[in-house]
């Protein structure tokens, strides 16, 4: 696994981050890589080990939809991690800096973490200390020509 990349896909279950994904996939991704599929959910309250179970399981399965999409691509090894977290982008840039993450794709839209953390810190990449792609879905309607 020389030179092999590690990539970090966030799966919410948004269509933009299902592009996200299709875009690493045809963009990043190459022979060997390590492709890791992440969501997650947030805290639950003590005492409500069901609804932790729940929201884990839910969370697994949406992974598993993610992977589907990628089932054309064999040329890199995969991995689903599902975790809990409090303010999602805290917990998500703790963990690619743990994977020794290359990249991080996300897919754009208006509840995003990356919205929260432009606004408290100025550089993105430095955050999370490696390269962050956001992928935006197009707008449904195009913009008229003049």
């Amino acid at each position: 696994m020389d030179g092999a990349k590690k990539v970090v896909v966030m799966v919410e279950d948004v269509e933009a981050a299902r592009m996200a994904l299709c875009w690493a996939l045809h963009n990043i991704l190459r022979l060997g890589d390590v492709l890791t599929l992440l969501h997650v959910f947030p805290c639950s309250r003590p005492g409500t080990r069901k609804k932790l179970r729940l929201l884990r399981l839910q969370g697994y399965q949406l992974a598993l939809s993610f992977r589907e999409l990628c089932s054309g691509f064999t040329n890199m090894s995969m991995e689903i991690m599902v975790a809990e977290g409090d303010r999602k982008g805290v917990k998500i840039a703790s963990m690619v800096r743990e994977m020794g993450t290359y990249a991080l794709v996300v897919g754009l839209h208006d509840h995003s973490f990356l919205y929260r953390s432009a606004m408290n810190h100025n550089n993105i990449s430095a955050t999370f200390s490696c390269r962050v792609h956001a992928i935006r879905q197009p707008s449904p309607h195009p913009l008229p020509s003049s």
